[in-house]
C-alpha cells in the first residue's frame, strides 16, 4: 500500500507564461501552491468554504473565481450593491485569515526574463521548479520525506497538461536544486470542478503578481496571504515566496 503524506497542495496560476506578447500592465506569471495538512482541510477549510457559499448564494454550487469577484460578474454580480460587497470582502477575508494553509509561490518577472537571457526558459517551467523544489523543504521540515504528496492542477488543455506533466516528471526525478527524487503525483482537476483548495489558489495568487510588481501599493489582500507564506523566522524571500529573476 503506498505510504501517503499528510498534506495535500493545490496549485493555480495568474497571469500567462507567454514571452511573446507580454502584457505591461500585468508582466508576471505567478504560481501559488497551496498546502493542507489533509485533516485540517477536511476538518476546517472545506465547511467553512461551504458556510461562506450558503449564506451568500444559498447553495455551494458556486466557484469562487478572483477575476469574476473583482469584476461583479457571473453568479458575483450581487457585489455590483456596495454594500453586499464590502460584507462579502469581509467575510472573505476573515475566512482566509482562519484557512489553515501554508502558502508557496513563484513569481517570474516576464519582462526581466526575456532582457536578461537570450533563449529563457518556459516562465511556466521556472516558477513550477521553484514551487516543487520549496515544497518539498516544507514536507522535509514536517516529517513527510519519503511519502506520497499529490499535486492537484487545473486542467488548461491536452497540449498544455502533457507538457506540464512532462516538466513535472523532469523536475521531480532530480532536475531540481538539490538534485533529488521528489516523491509527488500531479493530478489534474476540470475547471468546473468546486474545489475548496484550487479555488483559494486562484484568490492568492493575483495579489501575489499585483504586491510584486507595485510593492508601495495598498494591497489589503496581500497583507492577509502575507500572514501564511511558509517562512524562516518570518522571513519569506526565497522560501515560501520566490521571485526571478
Amino acid at each position: 500500500m503506498t505510504d501517503h503524506s499528510d498534506y495535500i497542495v493545490y496549485v493555480d496560476e495568474s497571469g500567462d507564461h507567454g514571452l511573446t506578447s507580454i502584457d505591461p500592465q500585468y508582466p508576471v506569471f505567478v504560481l501559488a501552491f497551496c498546502i493542507f495538512h489533509k485533516e485540517s482541510y477536511r476538518a476546517a477549510a472545506s465547511p467553512a468554504l461551504q458556510e461562506l457559499k450558503f449564506r451568500y448564494f444559498g447553495h455551494d454550487m458556486v466557484v469562487l473565481h478572483e477575476h469574476e469577484i473583482r469584476k461583479a460578474t457571473g453568479p458575483f454580480k450581487l457585489l455590483v450593491d456596495l454594500a453586499t460587497r464590502e460584507r462579502f470582502m469581509q467575510d472573505l477575508n476573515r475566512l482566509i485569515e482562519s484557512m489553515p494553509v501554508t502558502l508557496v509561490a513563484s513569481v517570474i518577472h516576464k519582462l526581466r526574463l526575456r532582457e536578461r537571457y537570450s533563449a529563457p526558459q518556459n516562465p511556466y517551467h521556472i516558477a513550477l521548479a521553484f514551487g516543487l523544489e520549496r515544497v518539498a523543504s516544507f514536507l522535509r521540515r514536517k516529517g513527510q520525506a519519503g511519502r506520497v504528496t499529490h499535486l492537484v492542477f487545473e486542467c488548461r488543455g491536452k497540449k498544455e497538461d502533457a507538457e506540464l506533466s512532462a516538466e513535472f516528471a523532469r523536475v521531480c526525478a532530480g532536475a531540481n536544486y538539490r538534485g533529488e527524487v521528489l516523491p509527488f503525483q500531479i493530478t489534474f482537476a476540470d475547471k468546473r470542478t468546486n474545489c475548496c483548495g484550487l479555488q483559494l489558489a486562484d484568490l492568492f495568487a493575483r495579489p501575489i503578481g499585483r504586491k510584486t510588481m507595485r510593492s508601495d501599493e495598498a494591497n489589503r489582500a496581500f497583507e492577509i496571504i502575507n500572514r501564511k507564506f511558509f517562512s524562516n523566522c518570518g522571513k519569506i524571500e526565497g522560501l515560501g515566496l520566490k521571485v526571478f529573476p
